[in-house]
């Protein structure tokens, strides 16, 4: 039987530390959900910055970051909205908005570092409002890969599993991972919304028997519904948010886990049957 395990990134192949600063108010926001600030109103979207952390520190703090990305044709990619928001919209969004400033970036990316000395990677990313015109939120995102990410990697690929990451962030922090948890960067989709990773899991289903689904978050929903097997993995919160829970075939609390739900495949009884997921529910 040909299997494939898809794995969302954040959360899943590595604990993440976010900061995210209200540019009306100032005020921080620690650990916080992007897709949840995202997921408040239904025209928000979670624009990824294609950029080096260094070029950021770097830039005069009091410059609009509409003029950085402007000045620099950062590249910029809608990563998660709630209802479809086309790219051009939202850059003309980010383009006129005149509150947001590169201190602001400076900021949670130096809450970031303090919180977490081992960093794997950092990213930038901007909520942008479509109803108010505005960039409500800055976020920045660091990480580094859980201890048992690369083994379980390794192990899959020992028993020619197909091992696959799919993820809303880009390919400047996605190739670090890739190399470091041996998957190579053909296996590896970069800003993926989660329409994305649906079609990436539908796409799958018709190269193997069977496709498994790892994530952690809302916007990994469609993708763990069209899998043949949604695996909702709480290792970040350890908590079970009730629509991911309804939605999950099984729940894990250890990335290892992995591991024994792809052995259980070559048991008698079905692993896909209506038994197993109750059972292994969390």
């Amino acid at each position: 039987m040909k299997i494939a395990v898809v794995f969302d990134s954040a959360g899943t192949l590595l604990r993440m530390h976010r900061v995210a600063k209200n540019v009306r108010t100032g005020e921080f926001l620690d650990q916080v959900v992007s897709t949840e600030l995202v997921g408040k109103k239904p025209y928000c979207a979670l624009m990824v910055m294609q950029v080096d952390s260094t070029r950021l520190v770097r830039c005069p703090p009091e410059m609009l970051i509409s003029d950085f990305i402007t000045q620099h044709n950062i590249d910029i990619e809608v990563a998660c909205s709630r209802n479809r928001i086309d790219k051009d919209d939202a850059l003309d969004v980010i383009r006129k908005d005149t509150s947001a400033r590169m201190k602001y970036l400076q900021d949670v990316m130096a809450a970031v570092r303090r919180k977490c000395r081992n960093i794997f990677y950092l990213g930038v990313v901007l909520i942008i409002d479509m109803d108010t015109g505005s960039i409500p939120y800055v976020i920045c995102t660091g990480g580094k890969v859980y201890s048992k990410s690369t083994n379980v990697i390794k192990t899959l690929n020992e028993k020619g599993i197909g091992v696959y990451i799919a993820s809303g962030d880009s390919m400047r922090n996605l190739s670090v991972l890739a190399k470091n948890v041996c998957v190579p960067q053909q296996c590896v989709f970069e800003i993926s919304t989660p329409e994305r990773k649906e079609e990436i899991v539908k796409d799958l289903k018709k190269e193997y028997d069977r496709v498994i689904m790892v994530g952690d978050g809302i916007n990994d929903l469609l993708a763990l519904r069209a899998a043949d097997l949604g695996v909702l993995s709480i290792q970040q919160t350890g908590k079970c948010p009730p629509l991911l829970c309804e939605e999950a075939d099984v729940v894990i609390k250890d990335i290892g886990e992995i591991i024994g739900i792809v052995e259980k495949l070559d048991q008698p009884y079905n692993i896909f049957s209506s038994s197993f997921r109750s059972t292994h529910l969390a």
